[in-house]
């Protein structure tokens, strides 16, 4: 049974940067597709960003060069650097990792950004 457990969240001032984390216990075939979502009050879940496992990477438009995933084969984890925060990033984020058809979930971590 694989598990998605988040680190990294909290408050942060605009303009702040902020990491967060998710590892993965269980075994994860290597071939995988690791993302982080986001969802915001009374919205949708949202693709943040994706990458895959031959480095191939997407970003939602709106955190374009400001927000970086990376992931780490050997510890099966992946993470999100978010760098020049805004309220509207505002959001519980979550990990995911789908591997040919099995998709697991982490279990939410909150970001706020406010002053």
């Amino acid at each position: 049974q694989v598990q998605l457990v988040e680190s990294g969240g909290g408050l942060v001032q605009p303009g702040g940067s902020m990491r967060l984390s998710c590892a993965a216990s269980g075994s994860i075939a290597s071939l995988n597709v690791m993302a982080w979502y986001r969802q915001a009050p009374g919205k949708e879940r949202d693709l943040v960003a994706r990458i895959t496992s031959f480095g191939t990477l997407k970003y939602e438009d709106s955190v374009k060069g400001r927000f970086t995933i990376s992931r780490d084969d050997a510890e099966n984890t992946v993470h999100l650097q978010m760098n020049n925060l805004k309220p509207e990033d505002t959001a519980v984020y979550y990990c995911y990792i789908k591997s040919y058809n099995d998709e697991y979930w982490g279990q939410g971590t909150q970001v706020t950004v406010s002053s």
